[in-house]
């Protein structure tokens, strides 16, 4: 039945040739008001609804991108004013009639330059879609197309949106594009300025890079390191599905990471970063939003797309899309000859020790962490490292487990690889589609050829420490346990305008057990007056079991609170290569060049 009224809707959608086009102006960037401008023309029904999104795909948080909105009005072929009545906080409901064209008009308030909300002022513009333009309900299907006219100072348009070929470009700088969808519109971002423009190719694959904002870049370098890192992520599925491919980058002081989009990906990073100290970091950057082409806008559980944009689209499974990707970024800079094999272990004994020390890893399972991110993941707050646990560095814990599990059963024939490939070739290229959970877990026994159940208790909606020696040592790497009980205090302690002020409090620790809080300024010690230095230098010559008699400030209240010193012991693990290395080591560890 749904079959049949999905066709009916689409033979509808064909006969009636129901249209949609944006037009985008920024006549005074100072104000940091885009105007948008959609033309309908030939919808039969009476009524429209248009809507905003709520949530930018890649990035799991409801930011209610209608706040941004300013007066929407609607006018029809003749010019004259249709009633626009506000009917939930992200739609709009047009009283149309019989009119054949339907202008939309409005403004969106554009000043946070992040990867995933827009920015416009007099140095640039910048679009992330599913923040600016509106669809109509019921008609997200429809291509459509997309004029920009810049600001009289800016030049350039940059996006992987297509060119309308209908319109060339002329003298002017205003640019035309089309859209498959409004997917399509909204997963290609859009830079609007006067920003570097370079090029590199890679596999038959044409890269644009667009550089916003000065930086300690080089573009040679740039075009040589970040081919080979496009090299490394090709290599793993064998194959690019896209013709070009476009990078946003903005140099900036506080960088806030990176997006993914089917073709196209923004970067948002410190402006010196291309400095020799951290310049693997954004090379690694590089290589986990390239990697999201496969996984997560290809390769990707069926709730993510096609996407509802007026709520939070759950899934388990974001420690796959984001964990796997994580897992990536670091191996496919070994790969591209970036990090040697020592530093990549030491680097994965960093991730494991972070994942495994954490009070948050033994209470959130990371199914559990996929599924509340819209919750919890973009809110912290002061008690989330005891409470939660990223599904980025626990899903990349569980990459490498499977990795060197599957290196080791067909004795280093196959890797995690081509299990990747396996799971693009069945879903994205044969069903077309997303996969569910168990079909996740079944594809992944299937490709191994055992029951995953006991791996998927324990380790995905369990919190159980994994057993890294057994399984780490079959490709040549030894694991020991370096974890120790220690006297501790259990809060995290800094000094604020000349007071010393506690920042966290660890669950079950002895700062907990005493009473003190997040907040709580720490006033004296012993009788003595301290601050951070002095207060950490005198706990940490106490023993197990001895008492701290603190002065504390809460809400301007003093309290006088007993400290009985605890041990705690935060787990911990050492890799470390065998010697010799066996072969299964090498094909994990392998390089490309």
């Amino acid at each position: 039945m749904k079959v049949i009224i999905a066709l009916l809707a689409l033979i509808t959608t064909v006969a009636y040739g129901q249209s949609v086009s944006y037009s985008l102006r920024m006549p005074k960037p100072q104000n940091h008001y885009f105007e948008v401008e959609m033309e309908l023309k030939d919808f039969k029904a009476s009524e429209l609804t248009v809507k905003m999104p709520v949530w930018a795909p890649g990035s799991y948080l409801v930011r209610e991108f209608s706040r941004h909105v300013n007066l929407v009005t609607a006018t029809d072929e003749k010019g004259q004013a249709l009633k626009v009545t506000k009917t939930t906080k992200n739609a709009w409901k047009i009283a149309k009639g019989k009119s054949k064209k339907v202008n939309v008009n409005y403004q969106v308030y554009a000043f946070e330059l992040t990867v995933r909300t827009s920015f416009l002022d007099l140095s640039h513009g910048f679009v992330s879609g599913s923040g600016v333009f509106f669809y109509v309900d019921g008609y997200k299907q429809l291509s459509g197309k997309l004029a920009v006219y810049p600001y009289e100072s800016f030049e350039k348009v940059t996006t992987a949106l297509p060119a309308n070929p209908e319109i060339p470009e002329g003298e002017s700088n205003e640019r035309h594009f089309v859209f498959d969808n409004y997917d399509h519109l909204v997963d290609c971002p859009l830079e609007i300025g006067n920003h570097e423009l370079f090029h590199f190719e890679s596999n038959g694959v044409d890269h644009q890079v667009a550089m916003y904002g000065l930086g300690n870049y080089e573009v040679a370098q740039l075009q040589t390191d970040m081919a080979k890192i496009v090299n490394a992520a090709t290599d793993v599925f064998g194959q690019n599905p896209n013709k070009n491919y476009t990078f946003i980058i903005h140099n900036v002081i506080n960088g806030q990471g990176g997006l993914e989009h089917t073709n196209s990906c923004v970067l948002s990073v410190n402006r010196w970063t291309y400095a020799p100290a951290e310049y693997n970091n954004f090379l690694s950057l590089v290589a986990h939003e390239y990697f999201h082409l496969w996984n997560v806008k290809r390769i990707r559980p069926i709730e993510l797309g096609p996407f509802n944009y007026d709520e939070e689209n759950y899934t388990t499974l974001l420690w796959v899309m984001e964990g796997f990707t994580s897992y990536y970024d670091e191996l496919l800079m070994v790969r591209a000859g970036y990090y040697s094999k020592d530093e990549y272990l030491r680097k994965l004994q960093s991730s494991i020790n972070y994942v495994e020390g954490s009070i948050g890893a033994r209470v959130q399972p990371i199914a559990h962490a996929s599924f509340d991110a819209w919750i919890k993941a973009y809110r912290p707050n002061e008690n989330s490292a005891n409470t939660t646990m990223t599904y980025y560095s626990s899903g990349a814990m569980i990459a490498a487990l499977l990795d060197a599990m599957i290196v080791d059963k067909f004795n280093a024939q196959k890797s995690l690889d081509h299990f990747m490939r396996y799971l693009y070739d069945e879903y994205y290229v044969k069903k077309k589609r997303g996969f569910t959970e168990a079909e996740f877990q079944q594809a992944l026994e299937d490709f191994l050829g055992q029951d995953m159940d006991a791996f998927f208790n324990d380790y995905i909606y369990g919190t159980k420490i994994p057993d890294f020696q057994s399984v780490f040592s079959k490709v040549g790497v030894n694991v020991t346990y370096t974890g120790k009980p220690v006297a501790s205090l259990g809060a995290t302690i800094a000094q604020e305008g000349g007071k010393t002020i506690v920042k966290a409090v660890r669950s079950n620790s002895a700062a907990e057990e005493a009473g003190i809080s997040v907040g709580d300024e720490i006033i004296g010690c012993n009788g003595m007056r301290v601050d951070q230095q002095s207060l950490e230098g005198f706990i940490a010559t106490l023993t197990v079991g001895e008492y701290a008699e603190m002065i504390v400030s809460r809400e301007e209240m003093i309290l006088n609170l007993q400290v009985k010193i605890t041990a705690y012991e935060r787990p911990a693990f050492k890799f470390e290569m065998m010697s010799p290395s066996s072969e299964k080591f090498y094909y994990w560890l392998r390089s490309l060049e």
